[in-house]
């Protein structure tokens, strides 16, 4: 359940704020004026998120260039690997 704190708190109640976050894995919204205005998270948090936007633009990427018949045919791939690594692959 997310998490709605005041932006007074994170003067006033920074520690509580972080325990929550590394405890529970989870972001505080803060508000100001009683309006969003902040997202609170950890570092994990915070890279985890830009790692999963990173993913989907790289596989919206990947899509659009097969879309536009750019693409590999995956047993080429395959191939290019086994014999860059020397490792054999069941595809």
């Amino acid at each position: 359940m997310p998490m709605i704190r005041p932006s007074s708190d994170l003067r006033n109640k920074y520690n509580e704020i972080s325990e929550f976050c590394n405890q529970y894995q989870e972001p505080v919204f803060i508000t100001k004026n009683g309006t969003g205005d902040l997202v609170v998270m950890t570092n994990a948090q915070y890279e985890q998120l830009c790692g999963k936007s990173e993913l989907h633009r790289l596989l919206d990427e990947g899509l659009a260039e097969t879309k536009a018949g750019h693409g590999r045919q995956a047993s080429d791939v395959f191939s290019d690997l086994e014999e860059r690594f020397g490792f054999q692959t069941d595809v």
